[in-house]
């Protein structure tokens, strides 16, 4: 039974994905505090996967096999010079950096991969995020110019939104092509490594229904995985944290170091990665900074928004 529901509202320290603040639901349960933050273009439907992971969370634990995860550090589409600063005062070894923002050139991206490089050095890996912004011929383009800017990439993540387009440029390049989107958002989260389209499998655990369901999903796709956030605060990045921590195996940087991107978080001490690592563990909220983000969100006119569309995805519950 859930004792306490909280709207929230927190700024971002630079505008991500289109944001610049991020708001959604914290939940107090009988194992303590869950989130529930689905974006605003999830229907309710869709939004239930992310109900079913926060009532998860907030009704018990998952057994953990390791103490801490390595984390990237996540750069925004910002230029060369801020992108050097993020990697060089992150601690990080690895770096997802975004591409194919809207408005912005590919030499843009070209220039900040090539400043992640360098400030990561020849031993750091560099990864990038295109969103499922571009068609194939685009793709295969920019992934070229991309791994020539940094020496390398690890993989490239979701470069284009349909499977069959993820088909085709996984054929033209050398590049490991990881799927978030065509996982996340499928009716079959299985079909694209089915078809294909990946080499690597991208997990949010709260658009894919709580780290249980995560689990599975890594068991049954047979490719190797990696966790990555969905820009919660630290109450929900630490649902992230413990699947991270019960998977049976780890060959990636999680991409769970993504509290930096806030500046303000409903926790005394965020998520924050130390020495490239994330060290497990589930905070609860801080009263004076949850009551700011609260009042936050009462100033903005969304606290009956999120609280109804709260009632319409827990009616099966009732």
């Amino acid at each position: 039974m859930l004792s306490d529901t909280v709207v929230y509202r927190v700024p971002l320290t630079t505008r991500f994905r289109g944001l610049d603040w991020r708001d959604g639901v914290l939940v107090r349960g009988p194992a303590g505090w869950a989130e529930f933050s689905p974006f605003w273009d999830y229907d309710d439907d869709a939004a239930r996967a992310w109900w079913r992971a926060a009532r998860e969370w907030a009704e018990g634990d998952v057994p953990r096999r390791r103490g801490s995860v390595p984390v990237n550090v996540t750069v925004p589409a910002v230029g060369p010079e801020e992108a050097h600063r993020i990697v060089a005062s992150s601690g990080c070894t690895t770096a997802k950096v975004k591409v194919a923002e809207r408005g912005q050139a590919p030499e843009e991206d070209v220039e900040r991969v090539a400043a992640v490089r360098d400030a990561l050095g020849p031993g750091g890996r560099v990864r990038v995020d295109a969103n499922a912004a571009w068609d194939a011929d685009t793709a295969v383009a920019r992934i070229r110019a991309l791994d020539r800017a940094a020496g390398g990439l690890e993989y490239v993540e979701q470069p284009c939104r349909e499977v069959a387009d993820l088909v085709a440029v996984r054929r033209r390049v050398d590049v490991p092509i990881a799927a978030d989107e065509a996982v996340r958002l499928a009716a079959d989260p299985t079909a694209a490594v089915r078809a294909g389209a990946c080499d690597v499998v991208v997990l949010k655990v709260q658009p894919l229904g709580g780290v249980r369901a995560c689990l599975e999903l890594a068991e049954r796709v047979g490719v190797p995985v990696v966790v990555s956030s969905a820009l919660e605060t630290s109450v929900g990045l630490a649902q992230g944290l413990a699947l991270a921590a019960a998977l049976p195996e780890l060959p990636y940087a999680c991409g769970l170091a993504t509290a930096r991107l806030l500046a303000e978080d409903v926790v005394a001490e965020p998520l924050l990665p130390v020495g490239g690592r994330l060290a497990v563990r589930r905070p609860d909220p801080d009263p004076a900074r949850l009551a700011r983000a609260a009042d936050a969100a009462a100033a903005a006119g969304i606290t009956e928004r999120w609280l109804a569309r709260l009632r319409a995805v827990t009616k099966e519950d009732s």
